[in-house]
């Protein structure tokens, strides 16, 4: 660093005293050119002088300053040449795009069968299960169709506790199976294969970087390049700002706070259709019960809903031979679409907090 000249005395180009006139031998000893930096109150090598702004030193964690604009989309200018290097562009004031088309949601009807009743029990007594009244077994077999057949058939004049075991004859109630609704897209969004509108930012923000400049004699403050001005200044202008990642609040030195983001995160869709479990299922069958183990010689015969067992008399003492059942009716009955609303989202992505000097015109 140069030394200031000596205001007199000792150490002057004239020798000890100060007496003597130094004339051109001082000229001799140093001829290095000074300018004079009037806001430094100090001499400076020429060299060495900020040549743009000094501005205050950004705090542990932000950005060295740089030339910030903001504007339209359509008036971006390029860098200044003090500040030629593109050092970050994002954006503000998002406008979110329409609401995600989607379709509307519809269930096919279930898939189902009507599973034939299997328990059937002989009383002897009326009506069926009576108190204390012995119960016989006239059961199909497991996994029955309903066709024909002479399994656990009950003779003619079988007595249960002294009277005679078929008296009485209760069936189970038949039973709806389905396989449930496939859900379907009952009306599709228009266009849609059109790619969804992904919204627009209203501001953008280009920060302009120099190269390395000298110190400042205050060490704290910065040298930085200063924005243009006269014809090669935009319209809007620049602003000396530093920047953080993320949202922060701004430190007194650099108080106009400005927040821009890289771009948006889309994860907007649709929600899967789907369907309810069925309801309103039903169905009814034709039970026939046959004193022969053939089929043939009917005995009693009831058409059985899913609502409810059956129980009706028969001949008191007669044979159980055999039995079959029909289906009757089959109502599958429906579902309940749900589904296809819109979710997700579209949001700005990667904040940026720019802090800018007051100094600066901030645009309007």
């Amino acid at each position: 660093m140069l030394e200031p000249p000596d205001a007199g005395g000792a150490g002057g180009c004239g020798g000890a005293g100060g007496g003597g006139d130094g004339g051109d031998d001082c000229a001799a000893e140093d001829d290095t050119d000074v300018a004079i930096a009037p806001d430094f109150g100090d001499l400076i090598p020429a060299a060495e002088v900020c040549t743009g702004q000094c501005v205050p030193k950004e705090p542990l964690g932000w950005s060295e300053p740089a030339l910030l604009w903001i504007g339209s989309p359509d008036g971006v200018p390029s860098c200044p040449a003090t500040a030629p290097i593109v050092g970050y562009e994002g954006y503000a004031d998002f406008a979110a795009p329409a609401p995600h088309p989607c379709p509307a949601c519809a269930c096919d009807p279930p898939e189902a069968t009507c599973e034939v009743p299997t328990e059937w029990r002989a009383y002897a007594s009326f009506p069926c299960g009576g108190p204390e009244a012995p119960a016989t077994s006239f059961a199909a077999p497991e996994g029955w169709d309903g066709t024909c057949t002479s399994v656990n058939a009950v003779e003619t004049g079988r007595t249960c506790d002294g009277a005679p075991c078929v008296q009485s004859l209760a069936i189970q109630a038949p039973r709806v199976v389905s396989a449930g609704c496939a859900p379907r897209v009952a009306e599709a969004p228009e266009n849609p294969d059109e790619p969804a509108t992904a919204g627009s930012f209203a501001i953008v923000a280009r920060a302009c970087t120099g190269n390395a400049s000298p110190p400042c004699a205050d060490p704290g403050m910065t040298c930085t390049p200063a924005p243009p001005i006269g014809d090669a200044a935009p319209p809007e202008g620049f602003l000396t700002c530093i920047h953080r990642e993320g949202e922060h609040e701004c430190p007194s030195t650099y108080p106009d706070r400005h927040v821009f983001y890289a771009g948006v995160e889309d994860t907007r869709g649709c929600a899967p259709c789907g369907c309810t479990e069925p309801t309103g299922a039903t169905c009814s069958v034709l039970a026939s019960a046959f004193s022969d183990e053939g089929c043939s010689q009917l005995v009693a015969g009831q058409v059985i809903t899913s609502d409810a067992p059956d129980c009706g008399t028969v001949a008191t003492g007669t044979a159980l031979g055999s039995k079959s059942v029909s289906v009757v009716s089959l109502d599958p009955g429906w579902c309940e679409p749900f589904g296809g609303e819109p979710v997700g989202n579209i949001a700005p992505t990667a904040a940026a907090t720019f802090c800018c000097h007051r100094t600066s015109a901030v645009p309007a």
